[in-house]
């Protein structure tokens, strides 16, 4: 007993170092999803390989991530979570290492491969520690500060990757994440105690391979969809059936086995189940509009890639000040009207930008970009802190690994679903518009002497990039309507969602003995 109450009074001791190391550890991981997207061009010279081929660079890390992170509550459970998240930190910035240093596109794929099989853990081990150390009271800022390091990550790593391969090599894109790493492997060795291991867990292979092939099978889905024009294509018409078969052959076992991989009992908690839904759409429509906004500021605007990551870096700012603020307020308000406010205002913001056009000016940019960062913040604490507030402590392993895989898998889908909406209304939007452009329309009779006359070749390419130019425009409107309507959409599911009647002690012992 005494052991217990001297583990938990270290533990608290070295709380803020813990909670340091451990989002560095985040930090790592969020930056490279998507500190190597800018760096691509380059890399694609130095491998020699195709536009098509360099996709692979960042569709192979995407597939390795969210196939690794659903298992990381068993290897914690079976090996021990510092030791998991110690090996984690060593093949994650060795990898990044084996990345810099590739010379063909097969080996940055399979080196890519490594970084997302390690980094999977990161941000569930991570915030399952970040969980256990704090109690329910202290808790909303503790998910305030877990908040910062995954949402900001992938503001930040456009910016940080332009710089680095503007002013260095795309080189250093990876190798940034050596004193990362060594900072939180090092830390974590000495301030994290090792956690109780099960010897008798065993892994449900027959659940994890069809999790795994449902997964990889859907990623692939989306990711090469519209490049290869979806059900036109053989492959993804393989693909789509593949990851329909594997869900089933999963739900089917989830539900008849002794024993599965999933365990059906985290769906009997009715704030985690409805959090998943509300995690999956928060990361279809901030990452989403994140994809969505580098190639509107660089392509349609013309921002050079610094400027555009430097417009868009105050929608983290935002981010971050309402995480701290809300993380404060967790406990004096109710956690349900936080997150209606956060829904509010991102939808606010999402229909501010059903009204830009490539003329909006730098200070509008930023300055809705913070809104929407600020409703981010109002979602992502309360979010993640009612979602787990009613959780045994016991199944909080598993829980943060699907939580955290439903967050993915929405990212995943809402980038594929907008880029794929947007190519196609370009394309529906040209048509429309042309439908007008004949020489019997008296508009451009006077715009004749403009160069504008559709009867010439001259004036029929002019008015074509016009049309393409207000076809764009209007299809990234589009796209941002359809997120408004995401945002607005879920809000019903708030009376859903239970205040806890009394929450649950934190359980120092068993995060760190």
């Amino acid at each position: 007993m005494s052991n217990v109450v001297s583990s938990a009074a270290s533990v608290v001791a070295n709380r803020g170092a813990i909670t340091a190391c451990v989002i560095l550890a985040v930090i790592m991981q969020a930056l490279d999803t998507t500190i190597a997207n800018v760096a691509l061009p380059y890399i694609q010279g130095s491998v020699s390989a195709s536009a098509d081929q360099i996709n692979w660079v960042l569709t192979s890390y995407i597939v390795a991530a969210a196939i690794m992170t659903p298992p990381s509550g068993f290897l914690a459970a079976k090996f021990g979570r510092k030791r998991v998240l110690l090996v984690a930190i060593f093949g994650f910035v060795a990898a990044s290492v084996l990345c810099g240093l590739a010379q063909s596109l097969p080996q940055i794929v399979g080196f890519r491969l490594l970084q997302g099989f390690f980094g999977a853990a990161l941000v569930p081990l991570s915030q399952g520690i970040l969980l256990d150390i704090y109690s329910v009271e202290e808790r909303g800022s503790a998910m305030a500060l877990f908040g910062v390091s995954v949402m900001v990550g992938p503001v930040l790593g456009p910016v940080i990757g332009g710089w680095l391969t503007d002013n260095i090599s795309w080189r250093w894109v990876f190798y940034i994440n050596v004193p990362i790493g060594i900072l939180a492997f090092m830390g974590i060795s000495v301030f994290v105690k090792e956690t109780k291991i099960d010897a008798q867990a065993k892994l449900d292979w027959f659940g994890f391979g069809m999790l795994s092939l449902a997964i990889a099978s859907l990623q692939l889905f989306l990711d090469r969809g519209q490049q290869l024009d979806w059900f036109s294509s053989s492959e993804i018409v393989v693909e789509a059936m593949v990851c329909a078969a594997a869900f089933y052959l999963l739900l089917v076992h989830m539900f008849t086995a002794e024993k599965s991989f999933i365990n059906p009992r985290l769906f009997l908690d009715q704030n985690f189940t409805v959090s998943m839904i509300f995690i999956f759409v928060i990361g279809v429509t901030y990452l989403a509009s994140l994809a969505l906004m580098t190639p509107y500021l660089q392509s349609l605007m013309g921002y050079p890639v610094i400027t555009a990551g430097i417009v868009m870096g105050p929608r983290g700012l935002g981010t971050m000040a309402c995480m701290f603020l809300v993380g404060r307020l967790i406990g004096k308000v109710d956690t349900r009207i936080l997150i209606f406010l956060g829904l509010a205002i991102t939808a606010w913001a999402m229909y501010a930008m059903t009204g830009w056009t490539p003329d909006v000016s730098q200070w509008t940019i930023v300055y809705v970009g913070f809104i929407q960062g600020a409703g981010l913040g109002f979602l992502f604490v309360p979010l993640t802190t009612i979602a787990f507030a009613t959780l045994p402590a016991h199944m909080r392993g598993d829980g943060t690994g699907l939580y955290n895989l439903s967050r993915n898998i929405g990212s995943s889908v809402g980038i594929a679903v907008v880029s794929a909406l947007l190519v196609e209304n370009v394309q529906r939007n040209h048509a429309d518009i042309v439908s007008y452009v004949t020489p019997f329309n008296h508009a451009f009779q006077a715009k004749a002497a403009a160069g504008l006359d559709p009867t010439t070749v001259a004036g029929a390419s002019a008015l074509d990039s016009i049309i393409t130019l207000q076809s764009t425009i209007i299809a990234y409107l589009d796209d941002f309507k359809l997120l408004m309507i995401m945002s607005l959409a879920v809000m019903p599911l708030l009376f859903v969602l239970r205040k806890p009647a009394k929450a649950p002690a934190v359980d120092h012992s068993v995060a760190m003995e």
